[in-house]
């Protein structure tokens, strides 16, 4: 009787080992897999190229999500140039269509074979052996990200600031929260952190690209678009600027360095409530103001386990992912110097102090 009990536990703990395993045995895809490499060789390349900030700041986050993140930016930059390399507005409107469809793909773990989504879809089965599955990918937010990136097929002008900071917060902010939750980080705090980088980081990134947005083919490409002076309408009615005069006097249209002034201020004061929020977290306070955004879709927040983390824990561990806050600042000092004339060119260059001055604020955990 004793020998039938002992094989029958041991018989039952076999088929509970095969269950807990079977997640991971029934993956389409391994770290070792050369189709893996292929793709996580295909992101890098592609953001060396066209994004190198967020290249260069990938090794800031914690490397069981480093996959996830180079997978995200270039699905990013993939989704950035549409507008210029469509040659109409329905060829891009399919582009999204796909990428809306292969996100659908790669959350029920069967992506095309598209480099991106093949890492992205790895990086999430990762993410799910490493939690048990117990954390969860936002398909709201990657949705967010496609139709925001959409109103750039037709270039139009953001009525006022406050949707400028909209289109920020569902770029570059939600960027953060998925790449967030790949860490993974459940947390009220981190996200709001997250929510102020992002509006700085977005509001920065369409200053930086008005030239190109104004002249599509001046760089060469966008060849046959309409060029649009992308610049919240309240802020150059206040300042007196006229699009027609932005494109027959450049830098020198009245009113344009007023204008870009006023939106920078606008990225800078987020950048300026990050810090004092980081400030009153190391002093053992709250951050001294309500997250807008909590309770929203992907805003819920669940404790898993006994061990809770202190707000300020959350953000260091987290630290990583608000990296290119480094960048936004430095990139707004720049444009500073040269008194807001948002048309010189050295403004479209790489910062070469970017990796010196991360690791600074990465290591001092100050922004």
């Amino acid at each position: 009787m004793n020998t039938t009990l002992k094989e029958i536990t041991r018989t039952t703990r076999q088929i509970t080992r095969r269950k807990q395993i079977q997640p991971s045995q029934t993956r389409q895809y391994s770290q070792s897999n050369p189709e893996i490499h292929a793709a996580q060789k295909y992101c890098s390349d592609l953001l060396r190229k066209y994004d190198r900030p967020s290249y260069t700041l990938h090794t800031f986050i914690p490397r069981p999500a480093q996959s996830f993140y180079l997978a995200l930016r270039a699905l990013n930059v993939s989704l950035s140039l549409i507008p210029e390399t469509t040659t109409s507005h329905t060829i891009g409107l399919m582009r999204l269509q796909f990428w809306r469809e292969s996100i659908t793909k790669v959350l029920a773990g069967s992506p095309p074979k598209e480099p991106i989504a093949i890492l992205l879809s790895s990086a999430i089965e990762d993410l799910h052996a490493r939690t048990q599955g117990r954390a969860r990918v936002s398909k709201g937010w990657f949705t967010r990200l496609i139709n925001a990136r959409e109103r750039a097929l037709t270039n139009d002008p953001y009525p006022d600031i406050a949707a400028l900071e909209s289109y920020a917060e569902n770029t570059y902010s939600t960027l953060m929260y998925l790449t967030l939750s790949a860490l993974p980080v459940a947390s009220v705090t981190a996200d709001h952190v997250a929510s102020h980088v992002g509006k700085a980081v977005g509001i920065a990134a369409v200053l930086r690209g008005l030239p190109l947005v104004a002249f599509p083919g001046a760089g060469g490409s966008g060849q046959g678009r309409q060029g649009a002076v992308m610049l919240p309408l309240d802020v150059m009615a206040q300042a007196g600027v006229k699009e027609e005069e932005v494109f027959r006097l450049g830098a020198e249209a009245p009113g344009l360095r007023d204008a870009v002034f006023t939106v920078a201020t606008r990225a800078s004061d987020h950048l300026i409530t990050v810090q004092q929020m980081l400030s009153n977290l190391q002093a053992g306070q709250d951050v001294g103001h309500a997250f807008e955004h909590e309770g929203e879709e992907g805003h819920e927040y669940e404790v898993h386990g006994e061990r809770q983390e202190s707000p300020l824990d959350e953000v260091n561990r987290a630290f990583g992912v608000f990296m290119p806050a480094v960048g936004t600042r430095l990139w707004l000092d720049r444009l500073q110097k040269v008194d807001f004339d948002i048309f010189r060119p050295e403004l479209l260059t790489s910062e070469w102090k970017l990796p010196w001055k991360a690791y600074m604020a990465f290591k001092r955990k100050s922004l």
